[in-house]
């Protein structure tokens, strides 16, 4: 139903149609009477003798009618009509009492329950024709009747019970029902079983029924009690520690003790002391990190008033109090906000990586109660805990109304308030529960590749060792057979164990030739046993420590405007760093400084920015800065020919659309202006800009540079300084930008009640929809496409800009559609999109846009000498694929030589083709399918080689390069299909994925690491890089804008990007080369120890003293 639409709309048309009203009419008399006494309630529906209207009550304007009333037509202003009295006829006939009651609900679309007692067979099927779905019922209940409830929409439940006529409805919370989700996930049904139950404002309630955990969270490794067995059982992963233990076991025997019992301990518990004080001062800081976060306080609501709590005990169910600048303690559902229209904005920097604010809103029914200081109670029904922060489902009985919540409704852990002054909102996930959390996969003990070699090869010395001390036992068993009668007289041969004899006070205790020989093997084994060297693990340690002094001294990768030096966070894989071959990198603040900036513009045909160089001019040259009362923060470089063009007095065509065209880039967006709190419009003040896009905060910027300063937004209005002029805009409707329209639009109206539809997109989805070309526009259309052509071939940003003018009767029709699609409770975007179709047609073009997404200094030259070092580099970015291309381009990632292979895919068939299609064209060959790798099969190892070298991609000349989004991940990254991709990605010589979740780069990098012995790096800056950095071989933490917690899971954190390339081309590779001389002179040195034991001893006897 949409809006406006009440129960049944859908029989009658209006009251005037005979079908209708006999439709509906037969739908109540077919309600057979019955004996026992029935109640209905329904919803307030009316319908007038001409045109359909709504009636809508008080909450105390609820009234029982009965068959006189009915009759005599006087139920009172609660019972509603269909056409002749068709409900009163209907219930007359069935011989039921009904209760009205009020029910809009938040969407405006009008439901209805209906509760019947003991309902027949044939009043079922009547029910469920019209959409209805039955309830069953709740046995708990105390009833003395029952009573089967069907629901026909979304409102509250009533049932209405026997003898109840005075009594208000009971809502039945408890009931187990099926519901739809949230408007954002239409198609999908949330059921009881699966839902989560908050009861706001009683969390007692809530975790004494269902037991949430707590808020507090912790990350460290280790506990008192479990530091000594997990840490030991940790360090005994390394083979040789498990070789000593042996040893220094079998030494404590004393048949076969060869060196002092403590002594032979002494080596292993010296390493294992130290290995286990450095873990612990490393979990002691994370113990210390999660203390200071769970001792954090926040403002909790308590018997009627907000008081400090410390996060580790907020529980869900609570009703919690943020205030401008302070984190979300956990993932709550806004109930208000110190907006009137319950408006909040959020960074969440610290959970996706972006630093632009995000809008969240409050219900309109909690807000008003937040701001009347009403008493805060009511249901939340939402999904169980889960990872995906982009999604959220659930819906909230409040005051007697049920409506939806979706990922607009509600606040993350880790996200900070701004631009707000507070919000409230209700406890939903805490503690280990948070989407936050949740994300942040366990931080896994690494160890060095180096070290796993030297695993493999104390096997391999294991096995020499093994045959060695076998030649030993068995010479010496030879060495017996002919000198048995001779032990007790040999003074060299174990003189420890010669006991008292009866005759000549000593005898050689002999136990036979075979129990020599085994005890002669196992002394060989103690003798031996520095063939394995111990002392290389605590040298390895030293010599790290050393390592990591010269890299955080190092001055060359000391980051001045973030003022962060290098960071060493882990001393175990140091040597990794020199045998790095892939590196997976974010976009966002990792190889951009996430700064957009204003370049160049197509308006008209011309081209501005070019020709015209843009420049920084002071305030009082800029006469557009000059007029205007509003300055920004930061200067804009501006194009003087361009603003020549503005402030001419002569009104020509192209300044008019030169005028629209700045007038659309302040208008058509999102972007929250941002003065200095209480200051007024008449004030000549500093002015920011906040938004959820960079690129519209560099385009309003830019307006604003050229005399176009967006100064306030509202749901209604905007106001805009022209040239100093105050310009107030009515904001009709908005269609904010999606992915499949790819674009976005604003119909405004303007003081002198022109309206206009301001339109920009990408110009893919852009030039279809321009005015039918002729003459002049299709010369300008075909001059801004060369434009955009050079403008892209320079890797920058692009935009197409078009407007038009509406006529009422368009604006009406529009406005009807919009309206009913904004509040619709099924396939709401799709109806969007049909309505905007309505208005995105025959636009004017008015020009073109190009921003440059500014990268970090030096990131081109350190992609193109780790790329000369035999590296290849991969970008994994939340960003849409344009913006990845566009970056690409800029740091010289992507060449224009290059071929793209674009995968994105719906659906898994239609993946599994484009994959095949992709390996087809370009000659390479498609595996087994169904056939799993834990390593890289044959195939792929021979076509992966020849990939590496940097000579050929694939079998074609041509370099490649792959371009994926999250979505097509989704069905890609299965086990059937991964092989699959492995082989086209490998094959290409950059890879760029678009849209993926934390997860997928943890998955992307898994997918290299688990088929190939490469080592894998991956960088980045903020919280949806931690899985993704942790999963990989090295990760390495970027000290930007975007929070901590990358630089806390990192192994080693910087300021810039560019210190990568002297991290692992300088340190990397001495790093490796020390530490590979150090292993190889240690076996060497042992192993020609023991071989000089080995060649001269007759006897499982030390040669040197111990």
């Amino acid at each position: 139903m949409t809006s406006g639409q009440p129960l049944l709309s859908s029989l009658a048309g209006s009251a005037s149609s005979s079908s209708s009203s006999s439709t509906a009419s037969s739908a109540f008399a077919s309600l057979p009477p019955h004996r026992s006494r029935r109640v209905a309630s329904l919803s307030c529906l009316a319908f007038g003798d001409e045109s359909f209207y709504s009636s809508v009550f008080d909450e105390t304007q609820t009234s029982n009618f009965d068959l006189d009333s009915a009759e005599k037509g006087d139920g009172g202003p609660a019972v509603g009509f269909f056409g002749q009295n068709l409900i009163r006829e209907s219930f007359r006939k069935s011989g039921a009492v009904g209760r009205t009651k009020k029910s809009l609900s938040a969407d405006s679309q009008f439901f209805a329950r209906v509760s019947l007692e003991c309902p027949t067979q044939e009043e079922r099927i009547h029910l469920v024709s019209w959409g209805a779905m039955e309830l069953p019922h709740n046995a708990t209940t105390n009833d003395t009747t029952t009573s089967t409830s069907f629901e026909i929409s979304r409102g509250p439940l009533v049932n209405a019970k026997l003898g109840a006529k005075d009594s208000s409805p009971v809502h039945d919370r408890s009931s187990k029902r099926s519901r739809r989700k949230s408007v954002q996930f239409d198609d999908n049904v949330l059921c009881d079983e699966d839902a989560r139950f908050i009861y706001i404002n009683d969390p007692r309630r809530t975790n004494d029924k269902y037991e949430f955990t707590g808020n507090e969270i912790r990350t460290s490794k280790y506990t008192l009690i479990t530091f000594l067995p997990k840490n030991l059982f940790i360090q005994f992963h390394r083979v040789a520690y498990l070789y000593f233990l042996a040893i220094a076991a079998l030494n404590q025997l004393p048949p076969l003790a060869v060196f002092g019992r403590t002594v032979s301990l002494f080596p292993l518990l010296f390493v294992l002391c130290v290995t286990a004080i450095k873990d612990g001062y490393e979990d002691w800081r994370r113990h210390r990190s999660d203390r200071n976060e769970n001792n954090r306080e926040a403002l909790v609501l308590q018997s009627g008033e907000f008081e400090l709590k410390k996060w580790k005990n907020i529980r869900a169910g609570e009703v919690v109090k943020i205030r401008s600048n302070e984190t979300i303690p956990c993932d709550m559902v806004l109930l208000g906000t110190s907006d009137p229209s319950g408006v909040a904005y959020i960074q969440t920097m610290n959970l996706d990586g972006e630093s632009n604010l995000k809008t969240r809103y409050a219900r309109q029914e909690t807000s008003l109660a937040i701001s009347e200081g009403s008493m805060i109670s009511g249901l939340i029904r939402c999904e169980q805990p889960n990872r995906n922060i982009y999604e959220f489902t659930g819906n909230m009985e409040f005051n007697g109304h049920k409506f939806s919540l979706s990922q607009s409704n509600i606040v993350l852990r880790g996200c900070q308030l701004k631009n707000t002054d507070w919000i409230i909102g209700v406890v939903v996930y805490a503690g280990q529960e948070t989407k936050a959390m949740l994300n942040s996969a366990a931080s896994p003990a690494k160890r060095s590749k180096l070290e796993n070699y030297m695993n493999r090869e104390t096997l391999w010395l294991s096995i020499f060792l093994f045959i060695m001390c076998l030649v030993v036992a068995l010479g010496m068993g030879l060495w017996l057979l002919h000198y048995e009668d001779q032990l007790d007289v040999l003074p060299y041969y174990r003189k420890r164990y010669f006991t008292n004899g009866k005759d000549n006070g000593k005898r050689y205790r002999f136990y036979g030739i075979p129990m020599e020989i085994f005890f002669s093997f196992l002394s060989s084994i103690i003798v031996f046993q520095i063939m394995i060297p111990i002392s290389l693990y605590i040298t390895m340690e030293l010599v790290r420590l050393g390592q990591s002094y010269f890299m955080i001294g190092d001055r060359h990768m000391y980051c001045s405007s973030s003022d962060s030096r290098f960071q060493c966070r882990s001393l175990n894989i140091n040597e990794d760093l020199g045998q790095i071959r892939y590196i997976f990198s974010d976009k966002t603040g990792t190889l951009t400084e996430n700064k957009m900036e204003f370049r160049r513009a197509s308006i008209y045909g011309g081209d501005y920015g070019d020709s015209s160089p843009m420049e920084y001019l002071p305030q009082e040259e800029n006469v557009a800065a000059a007029e205007s009362r509003c300055k920004l923060k930061s200067p804009i470089a501006v194009d003087s020919k361009l603003l020549e063009l503005l402030h001419k007095d002569l009104v020509t065509d192209e300044r008019i659309a030169a005028h629209e065209f700045f007038l659309a880039l302040a208008a058509c967006n999102t972007v929250i202006p941002i003065r200095p709190h209480g200051s007024q419009y008449e004030d000549i003040e500093t002015i920011e800009y906040q938004g959820e896009s960079p690129d519209e905060q560099a385009l309003v910027a830019a307006a604003a540079a050229y005399g176009y300063t967006l100064f306030e937004r509202t749901s209604g209005h905007i106001v805009i300084d022209v040239n100093g002029e105050k310009l107030r805009l009515g904001v009709l409707g908005m269609h904010e930008f999606d992915s499949v329209r790819k674009r976005m639009s604003v119909v405004i109206r303007f003081p002198n009640n022109a309206v206009k539809v301001l339109v920009k997109g990408a110009d893919t989805s852009m030039f279809s929809i321009l005015a039918k070309e002729s003459g002049r526009n299709k010369h300008l259309s075909q001059t801004t496409q060369s434009h955009l052509t050079e403008y892209s071939s320079q890797g920058l940003r692009t935009l197409v800009v078009a407007a038009r003018d509406l006529t009422e009767e368009e604006l009406e029709i529009w406005q009807c559609r919009f309206d009913d699609a904004s509040t619709s409770l099924t396939d709401r975007a799709a109806k969007l999109r049909q309505t905007a179709a309505l208005i995105e047609s025959d636009l004017d073009l008015l020009g073109a846009t190009a921003i440059e997404d500014k990268l970090q200094d030096g990131v081109p030259e350190a992609i193109e000498s780790l790329r000369q070092a035999g590296i290849k580099v991969w970008v994994l970015t939340g960003d849409k694929q344009e913006t990845a291309i566009s970056i690409g381009l800029s740091c010289k990632l992507l060449t224009a030589d290059m071929e793209q292979i674009v995968i994105n895919g719906t659906s898994e068939p239609e993946c599994r083709r484009l994959l095949a299609e992709a390996k087809a064209n370009y000659g390479l060959k498609s595996s087994n399918r169904g056939h799993h790798v834990s390593k890289r099969s044959k195939s792929s190892e021979n076509n992966y080689n020849e990939m590496s070298d940097g000579k050929k991609e694939g079998l074609t000349k041509v370099p490649l390069a792959l371009i994926i989004d999250g979505n097509s991940l989704v069905y890609i990254l299965e086990k059937e299909l991964e092989l699959e991709l492995f082989e086209l990605a490998t094959s290409c010589r950059v890879v760029l994925c678009c849209r993926v979740a934390p997860l997928q780069k943890a998955g992307i990098v898994d997918l290299i690491k688990s088929r190939t012995d490469d080592m894998t790096l991956a960088i980045g800056d903020g919280a949806n890089d931690v899985s993704m950095i942790q999963m990989a071989d090295v990760g390495v933490g970027i000290c930007g804008q975007e929070g901590r917690q990358a630089v806390m899971a990192s192994d080693f954190a910087m300021g810039q990007f560019r210190f990568l390339k002297r991290l692992l081309l300088v340190h990397g590779h001495w790093n490796y080369q020390r530490i590979g001389y150090l292993v190889l002179y240690n076996f060497y040195r042992n192993a020609v120890f023991v071989l000089m034991l080995f060649w001269y001893t007759k006897s499982p006897a030390p040669i040197f003293e111990i």
